[in-house]
């Protein structure tokens, strides 16, 4: 691996910040931050700014090239695009179009990252049966794959009508790249691999070095599937925060962090964290906080380890305040990222 390859981007879901009195801010707010976040990534040198698709109340973007688009017209070099686009409850053609039209307004700067999501209300919002859950991401992503090509497309399945048509707009490169979430399971790898195309782990608990049998699973995949075809990129997202010392980063970051995770886990029957969870995540785990220093030898750590040429930090982290969130882009793009290519150049 050579650090000209190493891409260092950031992920938010737009998590709905409090203000200085501990209330939460409006929506509208939430969202124009996100904007003026996305924009300092670009002017401190930060290779990609992505955001999530969620629909729930401690989430502010529903639309993410809604929010991209506003970013395209405020920025120059950034990569803009998805930390996930929950294919399964959409349609794969709209998602084509209109990433293909983002893709437009950026001058070429836009990707998606496709994926089931890890929450379920764009299910009934949609009006989609979760028990179709499987079948829904399997056959859409099917039809994105065969979209990518740009030419005309025959295609039937069994969750929309068939499809005999040519889609537009088409992008000026031929194709729009796009990723594969993965969470961890070896047959959602084995699937990037089968469609050729690029794999994001998301590692959000436990030591990074342990997903190291499926970034290997994925290249044995490919050789194997596509003998004789060039390889793809590896990537990481996982959460974290920087600030200027490690004890400042901490004491910033923990009690938002347990907040946004406990409540969470009320949903999913997790047991409440502790201090001392969160701090072994900090320590060992898929936590990526601390001063600069610490942060960069961790992701250099994590990308040797997994072999990946790409990390998105997730730099949102529940009401975490919106300055705190500025500084933390400030130092990544600042001091990080070149750190990061240091590491990995030596």
């Amino acid at each position: 691996m050579t650090d000209t390859t190493v891409k260092l981007g950031l992920d938010t879901f737009g998590d709905v910040t409090h203000d200085a009195n501990g209330e939460p801010l409006p929506y509208p707010e939430v969202l124009r931050n996100v904007v003026a976040e996305g924009i300092l990534a670009d002017h401190v040198g930060i290779d990609a700014f992505s955001v999530g698709e969620h629909h729930r109340p401690d989430f502010a973007i529903s639309a993410p090239d809604v929010v991209l688009a506003a970013l395209a017209g405020q920025t120059e070099r950034i990569t803009l695009g998805t930390a996930v686009t929950v294919l399964s409850s959409d349609d794969a053609v709209r998602v084509y179009e209109r990433f293909a039209t983002l893709d437009a307004l950026s001058n070429g700067r836009a990707e998606v990252t496709l994926g089931r999501g890890s929450f379920t209300e764009s299910f009934p919002l949609f009006g989609f049966d979760l028990a179709d859950y499987e079948v829904l991401f399997s056959e859409k992503l099917d039809l994105f794959a065969r979209l990518r090509d740009e030419k005309h497309v025959t295609w039937e399945g069994t969750v929309r009508g068939p499809l005999d048509a040519e889609i537009f707009p088409k992008t000026d490169r031929g194709t729009l790249p796009a990723w594969i979430g993965v969470g961890g399971s070896p047959e959602s790898v084995v699937r990037a691999a089968r469609y050729r195309f690029p794999m994001m782990l998301a590692i959000i608990g436990g030591a990074p070095a342990r997903f190291a049998p499926y970034a290997d699973l994925y290249r044995r995949a490919l050789d194997e599937l596509h003998p004789g075809q060039p390889a793809l990129p590896i990537g990481v997202h996982s959460p974290g925060f920087v600030f200027d010392t490690d004890e400042e980063a901490r004491e910033l970051l923990f009690p938002h962090f347990k907040a946004n995770r406990d409540r969470i886990g009320r949903e999913r029957g997790w047991p409440p964290s502790s201090m001392n969870d969160i701090a072994r995540e900090a320590d060992a785990g898929a936590l990526f906080v601390g001063s600069p220093e610490t942060v960069a030898q961790k992701i250099a750590a994590t990308l040797k380890a997994l072999g990946a040429t790409r990390f998105d930090l997730k730099y949102s982290n529940g009401p975490l305040a919106h300055e705190h969130l500025m500084r933390s882009i400030e130092l990544y793009g600042t001091q990080v990222v070149p750190r990061v290519r240091e590491l990995l150049a030596d």
